[in-house]
């Protein structure tokens, strides 16, 4: 949301904006899995959070305040650094 909320479409030139959003969130994707292997939660936690028993593991683990927070300010920095990059 954020990569559109700056590069998205405009009145004047929608494809224009449109391309170039799209091209920041390939960067974006590129880099995060550069970091960490995969963008996809199952990859990234080892469990699937959408059946009941991976969720139940992803509890029980703790994953969510052990891992996750890492995989949101690795997004967060990859953010700030493309946003600044692209002004």
């Amino acid at each position: 949301m954020v990569i559109g909320l700056q590069h998205g479409r405009s009145k004047a030139d929608r494809r224009r904006g449109r391309d170039k959003a799209y091209d920041v969130v390939e960067r974006f994707v590129q880099e995060f899995k550069a970091r960490n292997k995969s963008i996809v939660c199952r990859d990234l936690l080892g469990c699937d959070i959408s059946t009941p028993g991976g969720m139940e593991e992803v509890k029980k683990k703790n994953l969510f305040t052990t891992v996750c927070p890492r995989f949101v300010r690795d997004a967060a920095e990859i953010l700030e650094e493309l946003l600044a990059t692209e002004r």
